[in-house]
């Protein structure tokens, strides 16, 4: 039994946004290495993004479900509860193996469960070295597949939950630059009327599924208020009217 004082390594790895080919070699390197890897899935106990990922990778064997009830979004005790009795799976895995590898779709530090889990190790199992290995998000993907492009110039980036309301939303789109909106999907309706409210759906492009079979990457003019997939994304591009580096 390893030194969990010492020796306990804890890696968070984004494996990207559902495209195993999109996971880094670092990360790949990192999942084969670790003795165990850890997947996040729901409480329904169907394979998730993140676990699908890993298995093209690594075997069967290796990897061990952990239930972070990922589905509950308004019952804060009972999501609490969740991660603790994940924390706790987790603590124990590390007491039995020198490296445990936790899979997150995207990238570890961008919304990932793996923070709440990086927190809780640290107070059950002091001294735990905690790493993370950075994998490709799903706004990359998705301005790769939709040919929007991100930032030019002097141009500032604004990330938005609409987990946080579409106000929040509304005034990253009344601001400059470009905008990204993640998990929209059950608030289609209204992400479609805060672009058109601040004229910012021409340009707009949302997707869901990256790199599944049933993805789909469409113009934000044709969101029509019924509700997409959960993880959904969408870019609504700067406004670029000044020509070639005209923001530089």
């Amino acid at each position: 039994m390893p030194d969990v004082m010492s020796s306990s390594r804890l890696i968070g790895v984004g494996v990207g946004p559902g495209d195993p080919e999109l996971v880094t070699v670092k990360g790949v390197n990192a999942l084969r290495a670790a003795d165990v890897v850890v997947v996040p899935v729901m409480d329904t106990g169907e394979r998730g993004r993140a676990e699908a990922t890993v298995l093209h990778y690594v075997g069967q064997e290796k990897v061990v479900r952990v239930v972070f009830a990922l589905n509950e979004r308004t019952d804060r005790g009972r999501r609490e509860s969740a991660w603790d009795a994940a924390g706790q799976r987790v603590a124990a895995l590390l007491t039995a193996h020198g490296a445990v590898a936790f899979a997150t779709i995207g990238d570890p530090n961008v919304y990932s469960t793996f923070t709440y889990l990086a927190q809780t190790i640290a107070e059950l199992v002091p001294g735990t070295v905690v790493e993370t290995v950075p994998g490709i998000t799903a706004m990359q993907d998705l301005a790769a597949r939709s040919g929007a492009v991100l930032t030019e110039g002097t141009e500032p980036l604004t990330l938005v939950p609409v987990t946080a309301g579409a106000q929040a939303l509304k005034d990253a789109l009344a601001g400059p630059g470009t905008v990204v909106a993640y998990k929209f999907g059950r608030q289609a309706e209204e992400v479609a009327e805060a672009l058109r409210e601040t004229g910012r759906i021409d340009d707009a492009v949302w997707g869901s599924a990256l790199g599944l079979p049933e993805e789909s990457v469409r113009p934000a003019a044709d969101l029509d208020g019924a509700p997409l997939p959960y993880l959904s994304t969408l870019i609504a591009p700067a406004r670029r009217d000044g020509g070639r580096g005209g923001k530089l």
